[in-house]
């Protein structure tokens, strides 16, 4: 077998053990450049796909190699120009030119300076695919979720890629302004010079490659505004033109949208962005200290202290660090401690909201008063030993924290929201049964008091 056909083999064998989406954004353009000495060389299109090969889907690739070959090899990814030893020149034809739309793109939005964490994987691997081959993977791509998740960050990613990669006309616009422009142009309907401020509405929103729509929930009650919307969007989809679209729910909760929009929506891939969960939150801290212009060494116990208390979005994240650089400027703060952090944030956090609980207090106590590990109560281990204390600890989170119980289940290894909701309901019954658990809950309930 030559090393095209085994890499052939290779694809076809990881293929199957990988959703479409993670397949086609991180293997579907890679190859085997060679083998020498049990390594082989691949090549890949960006170096964003050597970062996710490299710490995501190394393991999996090592163990499927092993499967397919029968030898343990070990792998590197390079990009076409580190082949060849040199630094190859960006093709011109994949600059654009001679674009006359506003893309209204935020460069400081990339795909490298996006932090990904298992509660948005799934929503930057659906990105990264869409910017790889727009108008070809999930269009329209549909990302919902509470505000300060990440998925405008997302938008403005991909737009940013297709910008710099080809010669594509990109918008992106909020439905705000979608509505605004419609309205202005409906004011002068009876405008004898009309016809060209309609017509320079058309060539706005439909003659581009790429319609990126933020915030679509606002389009709710404005009756003609969704209706021009529903007949843009038919336009650019039958085009082939990507829609990306972004909401603070997803499209079946968007009631007050009218139902063929909904449906449209649901056409592609919609993709939900779930709160960072504490290692996500402790990684875009670091990744944000690293990037500030005042940064100053911070503690690991304050690091903590943030991330156990902006639990909600990567805004709070944002808005608590910024505060402490300036306190520390501003007190002539060398080094930042805890008790700096604290006094600091102190009117920024909600009163006392260090003392509140989260889930990982919940899971230490828990775990303490049942004589198990974190790592036992995280597992998927069936064991009754772990079962109670793991469902226990799902009840108090979702009784004793603001929490969803998506979030909840990320917390406890991964699992999915039905889960929680069983295990809670698993929970409340016994207490009504058995009163010396009952006992015992309230026990916990006071220790984390």
């Amino acid at each position: 077998m030559d090393e095209k056909d085994l890499w052939i083999n290779f694809l076809n064998l990881i293929k199957e053990k990988l959703v479409p989406i993670a397949f086609d954004a991180w293997f579907s353009e890679t190859r085997l450049h060679k083998v020498e000495n049990k390594k082989m060389y691949i090549i890949v299109p960006m170096n964003l796909h050597k970062k996710n090969l490299s710490e995501t889907y190394y393991d999996i690739i090592k163990e499927n190699m092993n499967k397919l070959t029968g030898t343990n090899f070990d792998f590197e990814f390079l990009l076409e120009e580190e082949i060849n030893d040199k630094k190859i020149d960006k093709i011109e034809e994949g600059v654009p030119f001679n674009n006359p739309i506003q893309a209204n793109l935020n460069s400081n939005y990339t795909f490298d300076t996006f932090v990904i964490g298992e509660t948005n994987r799934m929503a930057f691997t659906a990105a990264f695919a869409v910017a790889e081959r727009p108008g070809k993977a999930y269009n329209p791509l549909f990302l919902y979720g509470s505000s300060g998740l990440g998925k405008t960050h997302l938008m403005h990613a991909i737009g940013n890629y297709i910008v710099s990669e080809t010669n594509k006309k990109v918008l992106y616009i909020t439905s705000d302004k979608f509505k605004s422009d419609f309205i202005a142009i409906n004011k002068r309907k009876h405008d004898e010079n009309n016809m060209d401020n309609v017509d320079s509405f058309k060539n706005k929103y439909r003659n581009i490659d790429v319609l990126i729509i933020d915030d679509i929930q606002f389009l709710a009650g404005a009756t003609e505004s969704q209706t021009e919307f529903f007949h843009t969007f038919n336009e650019l989809h039958q085009e082939g033109k990507q829609i990306i679209i972004s909401s603070d729910r997803s499209p079946d909760d968007l009631k007050l949208l009218e139902e063929r929009l909904r449906t449209r929506f649901n056409w592609g891939l919609a993709v939900n962005i779930f709160p960072p969960d504490y290692e996500l939150r402790i990684e875009i801290l670091k990744k944000k200290i690293s990037a500030h212009e005042v940064a100053k060494p911070i503690s690991e116990d304050v690091l903590i202290f943030i991330a156990n208390n902006c639990t909600s979005d990567v805004r709070k994240l944002e808005g608590a660090l910024n505060r402490l650089f300036a306190y520390t400027v501003m007190f002539n703060k060398e080094k930042i401690e805890l008790d700096v952090a604290k006094e600091a944030l102190s009117d920024f956090l909600n009163s006392n909201s260090y003392m509140k609980n989260n889930i990982q207090k919940i899971q230490k106590i828990v775990c303490d008063y049942y004589q198990i590990t974190l790592e036992d109560m995280n597992s998927k281990k069936r064991n009754k030993n772990f079962v109670l204390p793991r469902q226990v600890a799902m009840f108090l989170s979702r009784n004793l924290t603001e929490e969803s119980f998506p979030r909840i289940g990320i917390e406890f290894g991964g699992r999915d929201h039905t889960t929680v909701i069983h295990s809670c309901n698993k929970i409340e019954e016994e207490i009504k049964k058995d009163k010396d658990f009952k006992n015992s809950i309230d026990l916990l309930k006071k220790k984390l008091k």
